[in-house]
């Protein structure tokens, strides 16, 4: 078999000869003494060098089309030139390599930015960082309370300090920093994320794939940060991460209806929290108190939630009840360094799983921050 040298020699080769014919032809087309028997012949010859190229351009281009396939093959990731496709070609061979149970390369992990895994099951920071931003089931506390992805993290529940003692006028506050410090310590709750990853998606191309994935683990991060900061009945080890914990025990302030009971909430709360303060509730409970206020006024209805409840509002239907406070003090921490992934099988569908195990935390940094908004409770 001939080599991809040879073969460019023998196209350069016969496409002189092509070149020379069909110029001896073009001179004889318009020679008046030249036969017809000539034209013809140089035609014949023409047609054949013709074919002859064709065949050798096509050997050519096929064995150009694979050795330059080999070649990017051989390179890995080293070919590809976009950072941001090589990204996405990382993550891809990453979820593949985990879906069929071999080891994930050194050059996947360097591609992805963390050169320092060593090649152990650990996911690297990109993607990490990746999974808990941006999903598609959201987790409205998204927009209000603070996100960090820190290990080991522990922050002051005040950000600033006076050299006086008695700075904090709320007496709350002083209450709460005396009983619990005025440090908040995060701790690693574990969790799994699970992305179903069909045959087809799996064959399909890297950005599909990556994307797939990616969706399905954000929007599973997201519903776990809001399972468990709204849990009326949280699971053991994860009471502190719910606003309605009694281990927290946020103040309840009641009223005789909702409305009353979130403008009281709001005004009970310290001027420090209330100049910030943001009512999280759900559009349904929102809807009621509208048609109470409006009674037959079309006006209301198109009014914003702000105007009418006199602060930002943000809906949620885990909201069971209305909570009002500075959603800063309300703070989700993500330690990425040691998230896992693995793969599993549900057996009832028999669709492959792409499995992240990650920990979290949630803290409420303040509980004087916060009220819940009930309406009173009839004898």
């Amino acid at each position: 078999m001939k080599t991809l040298y040879e073969l460019k020699q023998n196209l350069a080769t016969v496409g002189q000869q092509l070149q020379k014919v069909e110029g001896e032809l073009a001179q004889k087309a318009i020679d008046p003494s030249a036969s017809m028997e000539d034209i013809q012949a140089l035609q014949k010859s023409k047609e054949d060098l013709k074919a002859r190229f064709d065949v050798i351009k096509e050997q050519h281009d096929t064995m150009e089309a694979e050795q330059k396939a080999q070649f990017a093959q051989n390179k890995g990731l080293q070919a590809v030139a976009d950072p941001k496709e090589k990204v996405v070609q990382a993550k891809a061979e990453l979820i593949k390599n985990v879906m069929a149970n071999k080891p994930v390369s050194q050059e996947i992990y360097q591609a992805l930015g963390d050169d320092s895994t060593g090649g152990g099951k650990f996911l690297p920071k990109t993607v990490a960082n990746d999974i808990i931003s941006e999903p598609l089931v959201k987790n409205q506390l998204r927009e209000i309370s603070t996100f960090t992805a820190i290990t080991n993290l522990e922050i002051p529940k005040i950000n600033f300090t006076l050299d006086d003692d008695d700075f904090i006028a709320d007496k709350e506050t002083a209450k709460e920093l005396k009983t619990t410090g005025d440090v908040v310590t995060f701790g690693r709750n574990k969790f799994k994320v699970f992305a179903g990853v069909s045959e087809t998606v799996l064959q399909g191309t890297h950005t599909n794939l990556v994307s797939h994935v990616e969706n399905a683990l954000q929007s599973g991060v997201a519903a776990k940060e809001r399972k468990v900061a709204f849990a009326q009945n949280p699971k053991t080890g994860e009471e502190h991460m719910s606003f309605y914990s009694s281990q927290n025990g946020i103040k309840e302030v009641e009223g005789d209806n909702l409305y009353q009971a979130i403008k009281k909430a709001i005004a009970d709360l310290h001027e420090d929290y209330r100049e910030n303060a943001t009512v999280v509730m759900r559009y349904q409970d929102y809807s009621d108190i509208i048609e109470t206020l409006a009674n037959g006024n079309a006006t209301l209805y198109s009014a914003q939630p702000e105007q009418i409840l006199g602060k930002r509002v943000v809906f949620s239907d885990a909201a069971i009840y209305p909570i009002v406070g500075d959603f800063s003090y309300s703070h989700f921490n993500y330690d990425i360094g040691t998230t896992l992934y693995e793969r599993d099988k549900d057996v009832k569908t028999g669709v492959e799983q792409f499995v992240v195990t990650a920990w979290f935390d949630h803290q409420i940094k303040l509980k004087s921050a916060f009220r819940i908004a009930k309406v009173t409770s009839t004898p």
